[in-house]
């Protein structure tokens, strides 16, 4: 019997296909085992699927004795939050940024942290022997254990991001904001209203069906079109459970979460806030952002692809920056985890103590080098074949010397080898990537 396994941040899946009820009670009951504790902490986004799985992480985390605290629709920082701030496991149901087809279930340590690869396997291997049967009976309930409804649980996240900033305000600020249809619909303007901004919301309507569905951080174009249309100073987006930001200045251009990081590193970097100066990024963030952070003399630490492994470099030497091209921003003296809301906010606060506009800061923060990214797909899953191609990727390095870069890994979610080329000159960038392209589909075809 096939089980889902976890990616790269819990369990993701089609609902009441490979996400069932079953797997949330066996996922619940392993978690509880792993990670211990007497109680937990649930929130969801709003996809119609999400009652189905709590009810499901209800029933497994009572069978083993488990008090359940539901917070109800919210962001997965605030999930974060509470678990952080009472010491507790978490868990998150959302699929993200994906259609609202798919649902999720990311979990949280006590402390609001992400599992490490150890913690995480272990739980998994538990997870599939339940789900297999081979521990069919629930574990004995010493005592009583029950549910609680504590959406005013999240309260303290929403405070303590408007707490981020000072006693600093946002007025005489227009911004739109696109909540994706999704956890920050209605947390997401009260934040930015409370701290004083003219706020125009879109993507704020969700009926169980419409998260990111041409909205959002994934779909940018309707908040650019918001923000010209209604004058705005600039615009946020964010994806169905608000942990990631994409914005958008003045004129309606994108700044992604590269430029949002290098603005951060920028600013922190001034007020001496950057911890150890230093900021973390993945594998992926553009040439054009190393350059400009070795031109301010900011160093920059790389991890893998994954927000989880960010946090790991994080904590493990101490610094307070780092995120994603997606828009992970991380901001790790305020929080646990990837806050979309708490990172638009400290952006906001950025653009309005430099006297500049969100358009003007993200130009002198950094200039994006050309990317080009294509996938080829495999019959199968094949990490082997990124080993095969390393000659060729090292003869194009060679080529382009430092003005280009030549990035190619395995997926870790799907059967695909990721083609990632940057340089100066957009057209060198193509015809590089074309020619590993053509190069990977002849190994497929003559078989790896």
């Amino acid at each position: 019997m096939s089980h889902p396994r976890f990616g790269t941040d819990g369990v993701r899946g089609v609902a009441n296909g490979e996400l069932t009820p079953d797997v949330a009670v066996a996922l619940a009951r392993a978690a509880s085992e792993v990670l211990g504790g007497n109680r937990v902490v649930i929130g969801l986004d709003t996809r119609r699927s999400g009652p189905m799985l709590e009810a499901g992480l209800v029933a497994g985390y009572l069978a083993s004795g488990v008090d359940v605290d539901l917070l109800g629709v919210v962001p997965t920082p605030a999930v974060a939050w509470v678990s952080a701030h009472d010491g507790v496991p978490g868990v998150m149901i959302s699929a993200s940024h994906n259609p609202f087809a798919d649902n999720g279930i990311k979990l949280f340590a006590p402390g609001g942290l992400k599992l490490s690869d150890a913690v995480e396997a272990t739980i998994e291997a538990r997870f599939h022997q339940l789900l297999d049967g081979m521990s069919a009976t629930a574990p004995p309930v010493g005592a009583a254990v029950g549910i609680t409804r504590r959406s005013e649980r999240s309260r303290g996240w929403q405070d303590a991001v408007c707490a981020s900033i000072g006693h600093r305000r946002f007025e005489g600020v227009r911004v739109v904001l696109d909540c994706a249809n999704g956890s920050a619909s209605g947390v997401g303007p009260e934040i930015f209203s409370t701290l004083g901004a003219d706020v125009v919301v879109v993507g704020n309507e969700p009926d169980g069906i419409n998260i990111n569905a041409g909205c959002g951080s994934t779909h940018p174009e309707l908040l650019q079109a918001a923000v010209v249309d209604h004058g705005a100073d600039l615009g946020l987006a964010f994806d169905g459970d608000a942990d990631r930001l994409i914005a958008v200045d003045e004129v309606g251009r994108i700044v992604d979460g590269d430029h949002v990081l290098a603005m951060l590193a920028h600013d922190w970097s001034q007020t001496g806030r950057l911890a150890e100066n230093s900021v973390v990024v993945t594998v992926m963030s553009n040439l054009g952002f190393r350059r400009a952070m070795a031109s301010a003399g900011i160093n920059v630490i790389e991890t893998a692809v994954g927000d989880r492994y960010v946090l790991e470099a994080l904590d493990q030497g101490s610094f307070s920056l780092g995120g994603e091209q997606s828009g992970h921003v991380i901001c790790r003296d305020l929080a646990t985890t990837g806050d979309g809301v708490l990172a638009g906010v400290q952006l906001l606060d950025a653009v309005l103590r430099s006297g500049s506009s969100l358009g003007g800061l993200a130009g002198a923060a950094m200039t994006s080098m050309p990317q080009v990214l294509k996938n080829v797909r495999l019959p199968a899953r094949d990490p082997q074949i990124v080993e095969l191609l390393q000659g060729e990727v090292t003869a194009a390095e060679d080529q382009m010397g430092a003005d280009g870069r030549v990035l190619v890994r395995a997926s870790g979610t799907e059967p695909l080898v990721r083609i990632m080329v940057e340089h100066l000159d957009a057209v060198t960038a193509e015809r590089v990537c074309d020619h590993l392209v053509s190069v990977t589909e002849a190994l497929v075809r003559k078989g790896t």
